[in-house]
């Protein structure tokens, strides 16, 4: 299951402020809203959808080469 944040500027906030150990409530706040918003699109549940997120290798998908 492919899971991408229609915002990229948002996706690369929160990659960068995670890998700097620096999330801020404000980030994490919207990517949950994101998160959220794809599980209700596609018809799954929010947790179901954040169990896919942290199985995805290195982070983000779309910030992976070729993904």
């Amino acid at each position: 299951m492919a899971i991408e944040l229609t915002d990229e500027q948002l996706e690369r906030a929160a990659w960068t402020e995670q890998q700097e150990n620096r999330l801020t409530v404000e980030t994490a706040a919207r990517v949950q809203a994101a998160i959220t918003a794809h599980a209700k699109a596609t018809g799954q549940g929010r947790y179901e959808v954040e169990r896919a997120l942290r199985r995805v290798p290195s982070g983000i998908p779309s910030l992976m080469p070729d993904a």
